[in-house]
Parts: structure tokens; sequence; C-alpha cells
């Protein structure tokens, strides 16, 4: 399995709808990325006093070569279009990694 992690930035000026995020954008990716092998989305909200990640959502895949697929895959602009409906973030970090 292959974890993508999706890192939202920000200050406390930042819009962020967690709400819309977890209920709307998750089955987003879920219904666009399932065919490529995501198994699960999830959404985390980190608090650190003078922090600035604002959400950390984590797609788990079947395949390291899943998550490539996905993201190449032309569905992946409905994920992206979505981003503006739950954030203003202009920073994103994207990283995987393998579980052993």
């Amino acid at each position: 399995m292959t974890k993508m992690m999706v890192i939202c930035t920000g200050d406390a000026g930042t819009r962020f709808d967690r709400d819309y995020y977890a209920n709307e954008h998750l089955p987003l990716a879920r219904a666009c990325w399932g065919e490529h092998g995501l198994q699960s989305a999830e959404a985390f909200f980190p608090y650190a006093e003078g922090g600035n990640w604002i959400s950390i959502g984590v797609y788990t895949f079947s395949s390291e070569q899943g998550v490539h697929d996905a993201l190449a895959s032309p569905k992946t602009r409905q994920v992206m279009d979505d981003v503006k409906n739950f954030t203003d973030s202009t920073v994103v970090l994207r990283s995987l990694f393998r579980e052993f």
C-alpha cells in the first residue's frame, strides 16, 4: 500500500471549510480515483500554536503506481477544480509513503 498525504497550509486568515472537505471533496476523490486503487481517504485537522498546517488528507492506494495513474488521469481535473470550494490556501504539499 502507498499513502499520499496532501497538506494545505495557511494562516488564521486562510479560508478552509472542514465539512465540505470531509463530506464532499473526499468522496469526489474516491469516485475519481477508485479505479486506480484508492482504498480510503481520511481528513485530519492539526492544531499547533503558531503552526501553519490547516489540513492533512491521507489517501491510501493499493500501489504507488496507482497514485501515479490517478494523478495522471483526466478525472484528476475534477478533484483539483473542487479545491476552490473549500479553501483559498495556495500552498499544498504532497508526499508519498509506502507501507512495508
